[in-house]
């Protein structure tokens, strides 16, 4: 079996599928299948057996899209195993995954927290405050974000292009763009006279950049969010700035993807039907925006029921 999947996944996985799903391939094969199967040769996994191994990884309390992903993983191996004639049929069919999808909670900054935590990033870096900024006004992904060159903006328009995906940690240089994580994840987003303003005024900051530097910026790139050289922002720099920034804002920490829940928040309180959050927000289904509302709208509803009952509370306070 390792030998096989070793292959499998350098055959017929690697520059065949994005860079981020090879990954989710190969980690599920070094932290689960090798791990439990060790050097159990493949004509002797039987249905029975692999079952065994999904409940092992449920008895770990591995969540259930956890176990989900690896036997996505073992299945997808199993089934080329089947084409190549190694196999008469897939061990895997027929498995069932066990436990409770573990509801995870959608973190994201309240509306009323977003100007000091935008002060405090201005206040930190002028090129951070822009990277978060346009994050909470778009609901872009990080990796879309880092993405975006002036070809994509278009200011008189007010409209941003979302066509690609910035690799953080390319091979190589040819590595840097990629596709977007779905079909539906290319879309063009409106975006505010607030954002445009701050984008107008960021390119003429770019373009001192680019006369003072000369030869030593990186025009080639063309990025919209990048470092003073034109060249990528390294996303280590931009986890550190942003839990620094939350930090001098006094918010709890959080992932820089909460950014994207965050403007979530601000279009479901804004009254924004689940198909608008869908196609703003790029999401493969409608079923991913309705796990996101969910979440935020029992928070929502929570949070207006607490203000409604401090309200309640102060106007029938016994004078």
């Amino acid at each position: 079996m390792k030998s096989f999947l070793t292959n499998w996944l350098m055959e017929y996985k690697k520059d065949s599928v994005r860079k981020n799903t090879y990954l989710v391939h190969e980690r599920n094969i070094r932290n689960h299948l090798l791990p439990y199967f060790q050097s159990i040769l493949l004509k002797d996994l039987k249905p029975i057996m692999y079952q065994k191994f999904l409940n092992h990884l449920s008895d770990k309390d591995y969540s259930k899209r956890t176990v989900e992903i690896a036997h996505g993983t073992m299945y997808n191996a199993m089934s080329k195993a089947v084409i190549l004639g190694i196999l008469q049929r897939n061990p895997c069919l027929g498995a069932t995954v066990k436990g409770t999808k573990k509801q995870e909670e959608i973190q994201f900054i309240d509306s009323a927290d977003i100007p000091s935590f935008l002060q405090a990033a201005y206040q930190d870096n002028y090129l951070y405050w822009l990277f978060f900024m346009v994050l909470i006004e778009t609901g872009m992904r990080k990796g879309e974000a880092a993405a975006i060159q002036w070809t994509d903006v278009d200011l008189k328009g007010k409209t941003i292009s979302i066509n690609k995906t910035l690799d953080f940690d390319p091979k190589e240089d040819e590595e840097l763009f990629g596709d977007t994580k779905t079909h539906k994840s290319k879309r063009t987003i409106t975006i505010s006279q607030s954002l445009t303003n701050a984008l107008q005024f960021h390119l003429k900051y770019q373009n001192q950049n680019k006369l003072a530097l000369n030869d030593f910026y990186n025009h080639d790139l063309n990025l919209v969010l990048c470092r003073n050289d034109g060249n990528v922002m390294p996303k280590s720099t931009l986890f550190n700035s942003f839990a620094r920034i939350l930090k001098k804002a006094d918010l709890p920490q959080l992932s820089i993807h909460s950014l994207r829940h965050t403007h979530a928040v601000l279009l479901l309180e804004s009254g924004a039907d689940m198909k608008y959050v869908q196609e703003r927000l790029g999401h493969g289904s409608m079923g991913i925006t309705a796990d996101v509302y969910a979440h935020v709208s029992k928070k929502l509803e929570q949070g207006n029921l607490q203000k409604y009952e401090d309200y309640s509370g102060r106007l029938f306070q016994k004078e």
